[in-house]
Parts: C-alpha cells; sequence; structure tokens
C-alpha cells in the first residue's frame, strides 16, 4: 500500500513538472537560417497545435502554419511553429504572428556572417510525432554567448504555485485532523464494543453448550 501512495504521488508530481515545463517560456540563443511557410494535416498530435489565428476558420481540419528554422549555439538545429495563441492556452495573448514571421525573415543568416537571436518559445520539439515549440518572440542579440539569464517569471510562477499547494496541503491536514481522524476514531471504537458483545455472547453460549455435555467432555 505504502508503494502504491508513493507511486501515485510520483506520478501526480511528474505530470505537474511536464505542464510547467511545456508551459513555461524558454528562450534559446540561435542564428535562423529559413522561414518558410507549410501546409498541416493536423492528426493525433492536433493537441500540440495551437488555435486558427484570431479571426480564422475555426472548424478547419488542416491551414497553413508558419515555421521557423534556426541553429542553436550548441551546433543542433531546431524547428519553431509560429501560431497566435489568442485568449487560449497557454496565456501568451501571442497575436503578431506574421509580424513576428516578417522578423524572424530579416534576422536570417549564414554561418559565415551569422547574427545572433534570442528566440523565447514554449512547448516541446518532437520529431517523432512531429510535434514543434512555439515561437512567441524574436530578439536580436549582440552574439553567441549573451546567455537567456536568470528565469525569473518561471522562479515566480512555480513558486506561486508551491505557496498555494503547500496551504491547500495545510488546511487538508487541518481538516482531516479536525473531522475525518475522530469519524473514523468513533467508528474504530463502535466496531471495538461491538467486537466485545459478540465475545461476550459467544462465551455464554459456550458456557450454557458445556452445561449440557458430561462433565468429562467438558
Amino acid at each position: 500500500m505504502v508503494y502504491l501512495k508513493w507511486g501515485f504521488w510520483i506520478i501526480v508530481w511528474l505530470l505537474i513538472a511536464a505542464f510547467f515545463h511545456y508551459t513555461l517560456p524558454q528562450h534559446d540563443i540561435a542564428r535562423i537560417t529559413d522561414t518558410y511557410e507549410k501546409r498541416i494535416d493536423f492528426g493525433e498530435n492536433s493537441i500540440f497545435w495551437a488555435s486558427p489565428d484570431v479571426g480564422n476558420d475555426t472548424g478547419a481540419v488542416n491551414r497553413d502554419v508558419f515555421f521557423i528554422q534556426a541553429v542553436r549555439t550548441n551546433g543542433r538545429v531546431m524547428v519553431y511553429r509560429n501560431e497566435d495563441t489568442g485568449w487560449g492556452w497557454p496565456p501568451y495573448f501571442k497575436f503578431d504572428t506574421s509580424n513576428l514571421q516578417a522578423e524572424a525573415a530579416d534576422q536570417r543568416s549564414t554561418a559565415d556572417n551569422p547574427k545572433w537571436v534570442s528566440i523565447k518559445h514554449y512547448g516541446w520539439r518532437n520529431e517523432f510525432m512531429s510535434i514543434y515549440p512555439n515561437a512567441v518572440s524574436v530578439r536580436a542579440v549582440a552574439g553567441p554567448d549573451v546567455g537567456t539569464g536568470i528565469p525569473w517569471f518561471n522562479i515566480l510562477i512555480i513558486g506561486c504555485f508551491l505557496a498555494v499547494a503547500l496551504g491547500l496541503w495545510a488546511l487538508w491536514r487541518r481538516f482531516r485532523a479536525r473531522r475525518i481522524d475522530p469519524m473514523f476514531d468513533d467508528i474504530g471504537e463502535s466496531w471495538d464494543a461491538a467486537g466485545d458483545r459478540v465475545d461476550h455472547h459467544r462465551g455464554r453460549f459456550k458456557r450454557w453448550r458445556d452445561s449440557w455435555k458430561p462433565k468429562h467432555k467438558r
């Protein structure tokens, strides 16, 4: 039972960590190599795509999506999608997809004459499931060694979540100690009292039954 309890809470916290890792903003220092537009037919991975741009048809099974190709400072390539989040989740309130695509195209460069940018994004990249992180902004930086800085916003959000979680846990413990534990104690005492009465009646019945037996068989 203890292992099931620990396994349950490990799974819960892993899911929470995955949620925050996917949703909170991240920054990549990279060099943009190309920008393009591609028609996407949504399938099993549709949950990892944003809603259509604000004002467009929301019931379409496919649509054109902007993409940004880049090479990060470690030499690895990365492909970002560029979609509006609108008023939906995650709450980035991004409405400037076309403008961002133009800004990214203006920052294209080659390995011989690189332009380094900081690409703010959220989400994951998974080649097997064709999942792409969504670019939120592109900002020119001085060079590849600028760094992304301390993620104060992420620390604030996670800190607030942990504070709320600890507060709810403390309230639950007080509620359980005040209401639930006494109720179970009363039930246990009732069962114990009922067991004592049953044992008492069993003893009386056994004595009555033995009284009918011959003395040498009692």
